[in-house]
């Protein structure tokens, strides 16, 4: 892999996403809003500072998840994709380019969406909130590699929006959010065992609550893993033609 190709990738990604308003607003105001509402849903009770950190890495999962799928889709079908392949340069330089330029609105989500949890919404978190905040940024970064991975199977952006029910919301009800997963039927626990989110929730839920320990390690481990698996799978899928 070229760091020079990949990063000249990133910063013409980077310079592509500055003049679409639409996506900053999404991947860096909404998440941000969607946890004052939810500070607000649960006024006057202690169910905000339950799941309120385990949130901060939820919401820039699915965010970065929807916009790194469409716009990678958005790509090959412009025939962008198909026009820099005709390079020397090799799948994995192009995808980490975009991992890469993703990252970095990645971290810049996560750092808003912590700040106003924090600081502007007061929540509360038995944990070091620095974790918090790099294990939010862990959780974005997965979401983008995911989505440039189950964007090869999309031809249109409409079927990159329907990945979203139909890949990521069975594992924000599974993860152990709404229900701990040991409470669940049987099958459905095992299920959630195969599911990205289950270790990207488990790890946030366990540093905001100071448990530490192995467990917490392998949860880490298992989301960075997943990461770069899905990197490595959508350069191994990654198309010439545009469909």
């Amino acid at each position: 892999m070229s760091i020079k190709v990949a990063g000249a990738t990133a910063a013409r990604v980077l310079r592509q996403l500055r003049h679409d308003p639409r996506t900053i607003a999404l991947v860096l105001v909404v998440p941000a809003v969607l946890v004052t509402l939810i500070k607000y849903v649960f006024d006057e009770s202690s169910v905000f500072d339950r799941i309120g950190g385990p949130l901060l890495g939820v919401f820039p999962l699915i965010t970065m998840f929807l916009v790194t799928s469409i716009t990678m889709l958005r790509e090959r079908t412009t025939g962008t994709l198909e026009r820099l392949m005709t390079m020397p340069l090799a799948k994995l330089d192009l995808l980490a380019g975009y991992a890469g330029a993703f990252a970095l609105l990645a971290a810049a989500q996560a750092v808003i969406v912590s700040t106003v949890a924090f600081w502007a919404l007061d929540l509360h978190v038995a944990g070091a909130k620095w974790a918090v905040v790099l294990l939010a940024i862990g959780n974005a970064v997965l979401g983008s590699s995911l989505g440039l991975f189950v964007s090869a199977f999309a031809r249109t952006e409409f079927q990159a929006v329907q990945f979203l029910p139909a890949f990521v919301f069975p594992q924000l009800l599974l993860c152990g959010l709404l229900a701990p997963r040991d409470h669940m039927a049987r099958v459905l626990e095992i299920v959630s065992w195969g599911m990205p989110l289950t270790y990207a929730y488990d790890a946030l839920d366990r540093t905001t609550r100071a448990v530490y320990g192995a467990r917490l390690g392998a949860d880490v481990a298992v989301v960075l893993g997943l990461g770069v698996l899905a990197l490595a799978a959508g350069a191994a899928t990654l198309r010439r033609r545009t469909p």
